[in-house]
């Protein structure tokens, strides 16, 4: 991982003359295994593997339901969109040798830290899921369970399955999104030379082509697992299971999604916001050089901390948020169903996975109306890329309107309440207002167009310490619209479910979960497109980088340098997007949790009883576990970047010709240092988050036991969940639009406002994205996967609390 030693012995002669070499930091091919074996069989034999697979897929679904098979034709057909858009953008030019060689040495980088990141993770998943197994062996089982036959061994093995396959679909899903970006971002830089309606597109289909694979795979990874139980267990045969009681079998495939996006979103976010961090307090502030100047040390990691903390890190989580909103949905569902004796409740369990296949169509619609301008001269004016996005995003709601409407009609239509689907088509439009108010409302307290981060800027003007406190206050107050979102959207799509007309048996409504349910359904129907303007961020920031080390004109460099300020927009919008279903996804999960508690007790339980102290204390613990959480990834962040600032302040010194372009600065060294310290300490925080709820529930189930209250120990990490759901929404809601806010501060002042770049004001706003930085980027965006997995792990985790 060292320069060759030319370069380490400075005989190259004057640096600025020459071609601008850059290390390649690869030591084997990081290419995973599976993909090797692929590639290295021949064509035709894997396409009759193929073939066979896609066969025994449509079969099993074939002998589940016709809506399987549809939503089976409608993933591949995604999956065929994403190959399509993946080979136009590869097959754009690349620009320049410098650029592909900066390109190269990212590429290599991100791909590097990947392997050694997962490889670190699937060995924690692996102990787990040992651990979920023996739990599972020794816990007892449900009524339900025992009557359909299903023993403690089938549903141990059952769990640790999905479980696995979740951990690896995710897996797979955040190298999909780091795998485009990092062949992407040079392509975008070479556009920028030429037009930025160009390179605009070039990013949105880059990313348009994650966003396809990581929703096609959570819904058809939902729907394999799904079909192959129903015809595996034989689901609702004679004296086999019901096929409403089917949905809680797939519990273990969201807790092994939110298992993994947990760590992906620490690991990666601790080393991009390391680097970067270190990369702006010694270049930019200390010594005065641009952002991504080839003369700083730490600039190829922070541009490989942009693939691995924002593309990989953001396709699991949301690749998680699916799963989690799919499974809980499907759980609801069936528990309606039955309640309200639904004949064929096959249509209100995969209703979830129908509006997520739709979600593919019309989000593809979307991307496909993002197009280039047929004038690709520099010189035309230059359009606001956040109005050509919100544009594609306005078509893809009013498709979105349509097709939900046409689910409800389709799936969730019962003789017993004729007009119960119009109710529940109007929660669906909730959530997707929802959605929409989220959005907008992010991109108000984030885009610099507008007066909140305007008025940061200012702040600037009279030091650091008026920025930190404007930028804090900021945060704080961003924190009220999307709670009062939120709570309009609970209570309305409650109230609607509740008055659908679906009633039990003594006639009571039973409707108003699954509304919320579909609400939140709604909120992601949208969320392929969402996650394209997400990946378009940190692509956009890499071909910044890529031109700005490359010494292109500065007009190109102005191109790039509006992408990514839309970027940042566009990533803060998607964790307010990501936040807001978080906690409609948590509220069903607790539900669920409620669900199977009683279940298992064989015993009502639908309230939590907080003047209860050992259930107000388990409150207390899940508001701590948010804070402390927050702190450790904070923490971790700084650690890692005095790492990076004491190396990048050591070559300044020992290479005083770095700064003249005669010595080469030792990028590989920094890209070591920050992948070995964000292993280590993700370790601590992700630790903190699993073992919580479990030792928790553990103590007091203890304490119950001595006391005479055998479901304390449920009650309590009920009372966690809650407490910790709601301190984390808020707790999110502020660390994302303040790092946002502060990152746009920044961006605003550089395009010339208020003494522009290197001014006194500039420097003030440097410290406030510096400290915005790991809020935004790594504790803001992993307590929204958090939140998720305190709710599959309680869960999953339930038999052992009673």
């Amino acid at each position: 991982m060292f320069m060759d030693n030319d370069v380490e012995e400075g005989n190259l002669g004057p640096y600025a003359d020459r071609p601008r070499v850059f290390p390649s930091m690869r030591s084997k091919a990081h290419t995973p295994l599976i993909f090797r074996i692929l590639m290295g069989i021949n064509v035709r034999v894997l396409l009759v593997f193929l073939l066979l697979g896609l066969g025994a897929i449509f079969y099993v679904g074939a002998k589940t339901s016709p809506i399987i098979v549809f939503v089976f034709s409608i993933c591949i057909m995604s999956f065929l969109f994403s190959i399509y858009l993946t080979k136009w953008v590869l097959a754009k030019d690349e620009g320049p040798p410098e650029m592909v060689q900066i390109s190269d040495a990212i590429r290599d980088g991100a791909e590097g830290f990947f392997r050694t990141q997962y490889g670190t993770i699937s060995k924690m998943a692996l102990l787990l899921a040992l651990v979920i197994l023996g739990i599972y062996l020794f816990r007892s089982t449900t009524p339900q369970q025992e009557a359909s036959g299903i023993g403690r061994s089938t549903s141990a093995y059952i769990t640790v399955a999905a479980f696995l396959l979740g951990a690896i679909c995710s897996g797979i899903a955040g190298y999909v999104g780091m795998w485009v970006s990092v062949r992407a971002n040079v392509r975008v830089s070479s556009a920028a030379r030429r037009s930025a309606r160009e390179a605009l597109q070039i990013a949105v289909r880059a990313g348009g082509f994650s966003a396809m694979v990581v929703v096609g795979m959570a819904v058809i990874g939902v729907a394999i697992l799904y079909a192959t139980f129903y015809v595996w267990l034989g689901v609702d045969l004679p004296g086999s299971m019901k096929v409403t009681d089917l949905p809680l079998l797939l519990v273990g495939y969201g807790f092994g999604a939110s298992f993994v996006a947990l760590f992906a979103q620490l690991g990666g976010g601790i080393y991009t916001k390391a680097a970067d961090v270190g990369a702006d307090l010694v270049g930019k502030v200390e010594q005065g050089i641009p952002e991504d100047d080839p003369r700083n040390p730490a600039v190829i990691a922070d541009l490989v901390g942009d693939n691995v903390g924002d593309c990989a890190a953001r396709g699991a989580d949301l690749f998680e948020s699916i799963a989690a909103e799919i499974i809980s949905a499907m759980i609801l569902g069936g528990t309606m169903a039955q309640r309200c004796k639904i004949e064929d409740p096959s249509g209100f369990i995969l209703f979830p996975l129908v509006v997520h296949s739709f979600d593919l169509v019309v989000s593809s619609v979307g991307i496909l109306s993002i197009r280039g301008t047929r004038d690709s001269g520099s010189k035309s004016p230059i359009e606001d890329p956040m109005a050509i996005l919100q544009k594609g995003y306005s078509i893809t709601i009013v498709l979105a309107v349509l097709t939900f409407g046409l689910s409800t009609r389709w799936l969730l239509y019962t003789e017993r309440a004729p007009s119960a689907w119009f109710n529940f088509a109007l929660c669906g439009l909730v959530g997707i207002i929802t959605a929409y108010a989220f959005v907008w409302i992010t991109q108000y307290y984030t885009d610099y167009k507008h007066e909140p981060v305007r008025t940061l800027a200012l702040a600037s003007s009279t030091g650091h310490g008026t920025n930190i406190i404007a930028g804090v206050s900021l945060g704080l107050e961003s924190t009220a619209l999307p709670v009062l979102v939120i709570s309009v959207a609970i209570i309305s799509a409650f109230w609607l479910g509740h008055t659908s007309g679906l009633v039990d048996e003594n006639g009571n409504p039973t409707g108003g979960l699954f509304g919320t349910a579909v609400a939140t359904m709604g909120m992601l129907s949208t969320a392929a497109y969402v996650l394209t303007m997400d990946m378009f961020g940190p692509i956009a920031d890499n071909a910044g980088g890529i031109v700005e080390m490359s010494q292109q004109p500065e007009s190109v460099r102005e191109i790039t340098d509006l992408l990514d300020a839309v970027g940042n927009t566009t990533k803060a919008t998607t964790k307010g997007f990501a936040i807001g279903s978080a906690a409609l996804a948590s509220f069903l999960l607790f539900s669920a949790y409620m669900d199977e508690v009683a279940a298992f007790a064989q015993e009502p339980f639908k309230q939590v009883d907080i003047a209860i102290p050992e259930v107000f204390v388990g409150g207390l613990l899940g508001s701590m576990l948010i804070f402390l959480f927050s702190a450790w990834a904070c923490a971790a962040v700084g650690r890692t970047a005095q790492e990076v600032v004491n190396e990048v302040r050591r070559q300044f010194i020992e290479r005083p010709g770095i700064m003249d372009y005669k010595e080469k600065p030792d990028y590989s060294r920094c890209v070591a240092i920050v992948a070995t310290a964000s292993l280590r300490e993700m370790i601590k925080p992700g630790a903190l988050a699993i073992l919580s709820p479990i030792i928790v529930g553990l103590l007091f189930r203890i304490l119950g036991s001595y006391t005479g209250h055998p479901l304390l120990g449920a009650k309590v990490v009920a009372a966690m969940l809650m407490f910790g759901t709601v301190s984390g929404i808020l707790m999110a809601l502020f660390l994302n639009t303040s790092g946002g806010a502060w990152d746009n501060a920044k961006k605003y002042i550089e395009t010339g406002a208020l003494g522009g770049k290197g001014s006194d004001c500039h420097k003030a706003a440097i410290t406030g994205d510096t400290v915005g930085d790991p809020f935004k980027d790594t504790a803001g965006p992993s307590l929204h996967v958090l939140i998720k997995m305190l709710a599959t792990i309680t869960l999953v985790m339930a038999p052992i609390f009673l």
